[in-house]
């Protein structure tokens, strides 16, 4: 698409971010125009003078076109929001990466997916019941997201592939540059049965303030996340927080009561969160079971206008089909034919009777 070049261009810029994008091209009416900015256009967007310097700085050196290529060598795919094949569930939460750096591939099975996230130094237990969990998941056609660490992480990716199922790992890194090291092979293998996922540019080193934002991601990419062990300061609990804010479900497995690695998990579970004790529960409450049923409704009844503007009328907040049919423009029969379909594709479910949201 015509706009990836700009895309790229500002996300090699330090200090604009979704936010700060979203004003500028607000206030100067395209992106191709934000991109080309005088100070006093980006001074009205609220861009302050550092990072406005560094965006000058940035045009004044950086060949799009040239860095297009460079990207392109490495096998790498931009993935820019306004791209029909940026992920559905990514594109909904707040502040959604407005570039993606994909090494591997997306693909429409993914919108079944679950974070697994959880303790760099599982116990026993925790290994056997996320090496369980993870395969069961996967054989019911779940990608599995995570975040290739050591721990909970990796056990998660490796039994989705040997499950046969596709998993994706989302990076504080650039996509070049998987950490940690001994996860070279791994990160191989996911590239060749999922994809390696960063909205940090090419050659991003792992420092370890990139890893907490990249937490949104991982949430946000999924329908749910579950934490397996975690204490009671766990960066899994960063995930939980980001899927908290995005509308997104949360699961734990429970430990027992005297471990310090499950503290966290218990904490979550007398807070809320629901308590997991197999795939199938996961599976039964966020209506997973037919995954493979919605997925063959997608490929064999695209998408038709109708449903689209739909769409784009639903959020997480119920709507009701009376309130929808009059923003849509549509009749009541035309509507609710509409809402069915979309049901059947998993895209919308009622959260009570006669009001849609988003699924």
């Amino acid at each position: 698409m015509p706009n990836t070049r700009y895309y790229l261009g500002f996300n090699l810029v330090p200090g604009i971010g979704p936010i700060r994008l979203a004003r500028l091209v607000e206030q100067c009416g395209s992106l191709e125009a934000a991109w080309h900015a005088d100070a006093f256009a980006l001074a009205a967007a609220g861009i302050e003078g550092k990072t406005s310097a560094s965006l000058m700085a940035v045009r004044t050196r950086l060949d799009l076109d040239a860095e297009l290529e460079r990207t392109a060598r490495a096998g790498v795919t931009l993935l820019t929001i306004d791209d029909a094949a940026y992920p559905h569930l990514l594109r909904n939460i707040p502040a959604a990466p407005p570039l993606l750096y994909v090494r591997g591939a997306l693909t429409p099975a993914d919108d079944w997916s679950i974070a697994l996230v959880g303790t760099r130094a599982p116990t026993t237990y925790g290994r056997e019941a996320t090496m369980r969990l993870t395969d069961g998941l996967a054989r019911a056609g779940v990608s599995i997201i995570s975040g290739l660490a050591l721990g909970v992480d990796t056990l998660a990716h490796e039994a989705a592939l040997e499950a046969g199922g596709r998993t994706l790992a989302v990076l504080g890194s650039g996509v070049d540059q998987p950490y940690p090291e001994r996860n070279q092979r791994l990160a191989q293998r996911i590239i060749e049965q999922g994809a390696l996922i960063s909205d940090y540019p090419l050659g991003t080193m792992p420092v370890a303030a990139n890893f907490p934002p990249r937490n949104r991601i991982i949430s946000g990419l999924s329908r749910a996340t579950l934490v397996i062990e975690a204490g009671e300061k766990s960066g899994a609990l960063i995930t939980v927080g980001f899927a908290l804010d995005q509308g997104r479900e949360v699961f734990a497995l429970p430990g027992p009561i005297f471990s310090r690695q499950s503290a966290g998990c218990h904490r979550l579970i007398r807070d809320g969160a629901t308590l997991v004790r197999s795939a199938d529960d996961l599976l039964a409450d966020l209506d997973l079971t037919s995954a493979s049923v919605q997925r063959e409704a997608r490929s064999e009844l695209p998408i038709d206008p109708i449903e689209t503007a739909l769409l784009g009328l639903l959020s997480y907040t119920p709507c009701h089909i009376d309130e929808l049919s009059r923003e849509a423009n549509l009749t009541a029969q035309a509507t609710a034919g509409a809402l069915t379909l979309l049901e059947l594709k998993g895209l919308v479910r009622q959260a009570a009777p006669m009001q849609y949201v988003l699924r």
